[in-house]
């Protein structure tokens, strides 16, 4: 009897006392999650954590009560209602990041993307006439305004711009290109695919690095519909070269009664100069030129949400409205507005830069962002324990989603290095630290440390906030 007592009890007798589900449910941990996911998502939870546990018994682990239970199945739930649409600190140095969602709109544009959520809106109704109107009418007259443009539509992105506007010109006819515009961009976009998609067949001209006006002027047959210019804004050829501006290729559209469609790509409506960088080809240019249609991007260089805009000729933008295809591919209210909002900042130059993020991060000082690294230098050493050094650096900043591909901003960084060495695979370790806090932080891996570019990071304080959740030990692990 004795002996019996003294003997641990076998695992499947530990097993009977894992509490039930019923009372884990009746925890105070359990009422929370039932309060924020309901009985069947909670109590599924339950069930695999007890599961769990019970894996974890029949191999020596310690026996959970119903809170331990509850508190694992609440964190479970936690996580999976986490969206994985997060918030990031963007520190990559590359302004108009693809993969990070771009542009960042304007207090201005989220206000009134807001307001559009929240209530029934007049998207396709008039209310001068109690009719059915048109979603374009929002802002046809404020992008007329800003490009000088007779007309215009918005759709879905400057994708199925180019694509609506080749389907609606080309179809069963002929798209003269120049060789050295046909452009692939992420994603696998290749210009001679969309053509093909849109029902119209390429007719290249020139050569990679040269093409003229004739090349043009020997491709137009009856069977043309349309001359396409495209700005290659991701790539640039250099060298013995040779192409022809639009503004030049506008008096041949015109001779041969052909549309002379501009694919300026990132596009912009602000000239950049002003806040120091290359001059960019803006659209009230582009239009001013002769094209008879200017596609452009509404979350690059414009700073607003996704979009894609066709301005120009007011009978060539009949044509397209008239297009099937132009429902399938239009912008819901929310961006609508959003949309609306950004454009209306642009009839205040003055104050451009200073309420449209985009042009604020590109318009950021050098010193500046130096003096932002060197007040964050000590906190950020802090938060890594001792096992990572911190410097500053000056660094490079690029503008990125094709727009300017060739311009650089100069910049300053944080470098952080693991004291332990390592290599490559500490510095992915390390990146990978920092991508696990609660607002992931993303920078980018050269010249042998993890660079923080700054020129991206507005809110410091909440920066600080969550570096100081960064495993102190992650240094030592790295190695």
């Amino acid at each position: 009897m004795t002996g019996d007592a003294a003997r641990p009890a076998a695992p499947t007798d530990r097993l009977r006392e894992l509490p039930s589900v019923d009372r884990v449910l009746g925890t105070a941990a359990a009422a929370a999650a039932l309060a924020v996911h309901g009985h069947p998502r909670t109590a599924a939870a339950v069930r695999a954590a007890l599961h769990g546990a019970r894996e974890s018994v029949r191999t020596g682990g310690a026996l959970p009560g119903p809170d331990a239970v509850a508190t694992l199945a609440a964190a479970r739930l936690a996580d999976e209602a986490r969206s994985t649409l997060r918030p990031v600190f963007n520190l990559t140095g590359t302004v108009l990041h693809t993969n990070l969602g771009r542009a960042l709109l304007a207090e201005a544009a989220i206000e009134a993307a807001v307001e559009a959520m929240r209530h029934a809106v007049s998207l396709e109704f008039d209310l001068a006439t109690g009719k059915r109107g048109e979603r374009d009418d929002h802002l046809r007259a404020l992008l007329c305004e800003l490009t000088g443009a007779e007309d215009a539509t918005v759709v879905n992105n400057n994708a199925a711009a180019v694509l609506l506007v080749l389907n609606s010109l080309g179809q069963g006819r002929r798209s003269i290109v120049s060789r050295g515009e046909l452009i692939e961009i992420g994603g696998a976009f290749r210009l001679p695919d969309i053509m093909a998609r849109a029902g119209t067949v390429l007719d290249e001209v020139g050569t990679t690095n040269r093409t003229h006006l004739k090349d043009y002027g020997a491709a137009l047959a009856p069977e043309t519909g349309l001359i396409l210019k495209v700005h290659t804004s991701n790539y640039r050829i250099s060298g013995f070269t040779a192409a022809v501006a639009a503004r030049d290729l506008a008096p041949l559209a015109r001779e041969h009664r052909v549309p002379l469609v501009h694919d300026l790509g990132s596009g912009t409506l602000a000239d950049l100069a002003g806040i120091g960088l290359a001059h960019e080809p803006t659209v009230r240019e582009a239009v001013a030129d002769g094209a008879g249609l200017v596609t452009f991007s509404g979350d690059k260089l414009l700073g607003g949400p996704q979009a894609g805009f066709i301005v120009g000729r007011r009978d060539l933008l009949a044509a397209i409205n008239r297009n099937p295809m132009k429902r399938a591919l239009r912008v819901d209210k929310i961006r609508l507005a959003a949309l609306t909002a950004t454009l209306r900042l642009y009839r205040d130059p003055a104050r451009l830069a200073e309420r449209l993020p985009t042009l604020r991060l590109l318009a950021r000082r050098p010193d500046d962002i130096e003096a932002q690294a060197r007040r964050l230098e000590p906190a950020v050493a802090a938060a890594c324990g001792g096992a990572v050094t911190v410097e500053v650096r000056p660094c490079s900043s690029e503008i990125g989603s094709g727009a300017l591909p060739l311009e650089t901003l100069p910049s300053a960084a944080l470098a952080l290095r693991p004291l332990a060495g390592g290599g490559g695979g500490a510095l992915a370790s390390l990146a990978a630290a920092l991508r696990r806090l609660a607002v992931p932080v993303i920078g980018r891996i050269g010249d042998g440390a993890l660079l923080l570019d700054l020129r991206c990071l507005e809110d410091e304080a909440g920066f600080l906030g969550v570096l100081g959740a960064l495993d102190p030990g992650a240094g030592d692990a790295m190695a």
